[in-house]
């Protein structure tokens, strides 16, 4: 790759945008039948009728469409946020010298955590239309990606225009409930051993991609089993033929199938976001560093 242009270098915003776009890019393509096996297993109608190993790929053109701006968006909000709040704040010496002092080391990831709950949040803006359709193809109630938003759109004659928002956006609050708590406990972590690797090696700028993706894997697992009964709810709820309250949801599903069956699918959710954890934080990590133009040491 050759040198980057002098703005990108130079520019935050575009550096986040753009291996934003391509980390969310790469590894929803990487991972995609992963995905799919995951939220049949989910499905109250069974894994073998919501489609078993076939058609791994149904559904993958909502994940295309929606890949690159949710992870971009993710990332831009993510990053400024993260700048913004690390600002070294104007503080006085002790004889009344001023000096601009910078966050406490016990505050940094609270400031990860917050940065990265913006940022869930202004993802899941494009993510949680994009899950409603993807999750509906994958799942064989549609033929394809294009039917499922078909359907949904088509509900426009009777329902209006809130009627066809309410529907893209079915699953918002739990999207939010898990995403949330998934990426507080992701991004901190791998900030963190990042933070850990640079330290202990004694290097300055930032870490390069195989660190990052090795860092991204680890967190990503840890932060994938923790949250996976919230993943079965949101799944459940974007599924359901009828609008279906989280709480009125869960008590049904802990009826129905007990409490085991909140974690069904952890094995290939933990598979799937531990790769993908290497693949989305490695291949940002790579990208921000060459649009940058930093030159990582070897450990």
């Amino acid at each position: 790759m050759s040198s980057p242009p002098k703005q990108w270098a130079e520019s935050p915003f575009l550096r986040s945008l753009l291996a934003g776009a391509l980390a969310g890019t790469t590894v929803d393509l990487s991972l995609y039948p992963i995905d799919t096996l995951k939220t049949r297993l989910q499905s109250s109608a069974g894994f073998f009728p919501s489609g078993g190993f076939t058609g791994i790929y149904r559904g993958i053109g909502s994940a295309v469409v929606g890949s690159a701006p949710g992870a971009a968006l993710f990332f831009v909000t993510y990053d400024t946020t993260k700048r913004a709040l690390a600002r070294p704040k104007p503080a006085y010496t002790a004889t009344g010298t001023p000096y601009a002092a910078p966050p406490s080391p016990a505050a940094e990831p609270l400031i990860h955590m917050a940065a990265a709950t913006a940022g869930e949040i202004a993802a899941c803006a494009v993510r949680v239309p994009t899950e409603v359709v993807k999750q509906r193809a994958q799942a064989v109630q549609f033929p394809s990606s294009a039917a499922a938003l078909r359907d949904i759109l088509g509900r426009y004659g009777t329902a209006g225009i809130a009627g066809v928002w309410r529907e893209l956006y079915r699953g918002w609050g739990v999207t939010i409930m898990r995403e949330v708590p998934f990426t507080v406990i992701q991004f901190p972590l791998w900030e963190g051993l990042k933070a850990w690797s640079l330290r202990r090696s004694g290097r300055a700028g930032d870490v390069g991609a195989a660190e990052s993706a090795l860092y991204g894997s680890v967190s990503g697992a840890v932060a994938a089993g923790v949250t996976t009964p919230l993943d079965v709810l949101k799944t459940r709820l974007m599924l359901s033929r009828e609008r279906v309250g989280a709480a009125e949801m869960l008590a049904r599903i802990v009826k129905e199938s007990g409490a085991r069956a909140l974690f069904a699918g952890i094995g290939p959710r933990v598979l799937w976001i531990s790769g993908g954890g290497a693949i989305f934080l490695g291949s940002y990590q790579w990208a921000s560093n060459k649009l940058s133009g930093e030159v990582v040491k070897p450990l």
